[in-house]
């Protein structure tokens, strides 16, 4: 028996690593049919934060949804959650998928550094993997809803939690299930760093971990906006998905319908460029604030003209509800005491209410190159990196997004469309994809995910759950067996997934230290296969119970898992597969 690439990607499906989701870019939408499938949304709806949401426009909708997620949910990037494995060890997993060229060109663990942004930062200290040796990496796996409500078990954490793309698969499943907006609205977005959605409502809005962004938040200049705009300035994006199907940076052949990818590109193309107002230069200079010094602020004091540098006048934003870009500029300035202001105007600076006024007046396109040299001319008078300054502001307001280039592409039919729409019952949701299913392989891969094993082949959950945990093997590293075996059958007889026959992995078991019998079982044969490698390692499945077998030694849970009675050759099965 050979690991066939079908095994493999389904084995994904559970796992659902960043690396696997890369190598195989349908998992991106498997899990959130696999959220769509999950009651735990659905629950929401019956929230009373969410009481008439129906009756609201949709951008209420979604602002709604947001505050709920920021409440409920906080970013989580420890390295130690799912533990680590090492660049040698994937790339001899994906081999006959990709090759390592290839793999740096979009995967910053394995050599992409993108834009000068990544050249700027050394990638293993960026995410703190320089106290580790070699080549090792985290193994940064994808939550499903379940597992990631479950963080509220670890200490330090009041409630549920999640990494990037587990963030953006959860908005996406709620945006469908509580903000009704449909899915061929959202896009789902990849970046080697980062993963968000684009929704594509009013001028469209932009997930951001658990924030959204709207056009006029993409240009307002904040710290926050700024910390949101990285991706899309700094990396190309590697993977698009959408209900119709996905389109990859690096593989040839892609499954979104080309009408759904052109308006999706247009639309964030719009996003991502404004005009240059008086407003976008205010906010412009908030966002780089090295380009402040160049300006000063003129204002009345006592009914005669009075200047401020920039820099010290947006100093005065911090904490205070004014702007210096908005209609509240009197106010904050006026907040400001007198001695802080200059009677004369400060040597070597441009007013930026005169620099307003030319802009207003001027109609500045920046896409035309005589208007930027209009502009240099003005802010060369008093700013010596007159052309520094406008190839920022130039930057900040047309941001070209890299996108996967659709010409160059063999399109292929995912199968049968969808056809989810909002109004559906989750019965129905449930119904329709079991119905797709047989010829759709983005929906079967998606019951992987939601890992059902009497809806599944078995194998490709107990593939992962025994080569793919390493948290509760190093957890359990000081422990005798005897202790090993006493703690796991000592932990809560409660699954973070409350469907029969859905099993949670081994580490997840470990982290949130609880589980179904059947979930020990797998869990204590995890820790156990480690230790005695060439161990005759067998389990079955009988009515009420999981058996355990090791070289003889026989362990027996009670599950309330109803699964399907069933015996698992571990040992034999995975000696086949080497």
């Amino acid at each position: 028996m050979t690991r066939s690439s079908e095994l493999e990607m389904r084995s994904s499906a559970v796992t659902l690593s960043d690396m696997e989701v890369f190598i195989f870019p349908r998992l991106m939408y498997s899990l959130l049919l696999a959220n769509l499938m999950s009651p735990r949304i659905w629950r929401w709806r019956e929230d009373p934060w969410f009481a008439g949401i129906e009756k609201l426009k949709p951008y209420r909708r979604i602002s709604r949804l947001k505050q709920f997620i920021m409440d409920h949910y906080v970013f989580n990037l420890d390295l130690d959650t799912w533990g680590l494995t090492t660049k040698q060890q994937e790339l001899n997993r994906f081999r006959d998928f990709i090759d390592q060229d290839t793999l740096a060109q979009s995967n910053a663990l394995f050599g992409y550094e993108g834009d000068k942004y990544y050249f700027s930062i050394d990638i293993r200290t960026h995410f703190g993997l320089d106290k580790y040796e070699g080549d090792v990496i985290p193994y940064w796996k994808t939550e499903t809803v379940e597992a990631m409500d479950a963080f509220r078990f670890k200490p330090q954490y009041g409630g549920g939690a999640g990494e990037c793309v587990s963030l953006s698969v959860l908005y996406a499943a709620a945006l469908f299930i509580v903000a009704r907006i449909p899915l061929a609205d959202i896009f789902m977005l990849a970046t080697p760093l980062h993963s968000q959605n684009f929704v594509d409502v009013d001028d469209g809005i932009l997930t951001n971990n658990r924030r959204l962004l709207t056009k006029a938040m993409w240009f307002n200049g904040t710290a926050l906006s700024a910390q949101a705009r990285r991706a899309l300035e700094n990396e190309r994006v590697t993977i698009v998905a959408h209900e119709t199907g996905h389109i990859h940076a690096v593989y040839d052949e892609a499954t979104i319908d080309p009408t759904a990818y052109a308006r999706f590109s247009k639309r964030i193309r719009a996003f991502l460029r404004t005009s240059i107002s008086e407003e976008i230069v205010v906010n412009f200079l908030r966002h780089h604030s090295a380009i402040q010094n160049c300006f000063q602020v003129r204002w009345p004091v006592h009914g005669s003209d009075h200047y401020i540098a920039a820099e010290h006048a947006f100093s005065y934003e911090h904490g205070s509800p004014y702007k210096l870009s908005d209609s509240t500029r009197a106010k904050l300035l006026n907040d400001i005491d007198e001695e802080e202001y200059q009677s004369l105007p400060l040597p070597g600076r441009i007013v930026l209410n005169d620099f307003e006024t030319f802009i207003r007046e001027s109609h500045i396109d920046c896409s035309k190159p005589e208007d930027l040299e209009r502009l240099k001319d003005v802010l060369g008078q008093g700013c010596a990196r007159a052309g520094h300054a406008i190839d920022a502001l130039t930057s900040f307001c047309h941001v070209e997004p890299r996108l996967p280039d659709p010409s160059d592409k063999k399109y292929a039919v995912e199968g049968e469309p969808l056809g989810l729409r909002p109004e559906m019952q989750r019965a129905e949701v449930v119904s329709r994809l079991e119905q797709l299913r047989p010829h759709h392989p983005a929906v079967d891969l998606a019951f992987y995910s939601y890992r059902d094993l009497n809806r599944t082949d078995p194998w490709p959950f107990l593939l992962a759950a025994l080569e793919r945990n390493p948290v509760s093997i190093h957890g359990a590293r000081d422990m005798s067996d005897a202790e090993v075996i006493g703690h796991v059958s000592e932990l809560p007889d409660e699954s973070i997934y409350d469907e029969a026959g859905r099993l949670a992995q081994p580490d997840e078991v470990w982290n949130y230290g609880r589980g179904d019998g059947a979930e020990k079982a797998i869990l204590l044969a995890n820790i156990l296969r480690e230790r005695r490698p060439d161990g005759q390692l067998d389990m079955a499945v009988v009515p009420g119970h999981v058996r355990l077998t090791i070289d003889g030694d026989m362990f027996e849970f009670a599950s309330a898992k109803s699964l399907t009675p069933q015996t698992w050759p571990l040992s034999g099965w995975l000696a086949a597969l080497d």
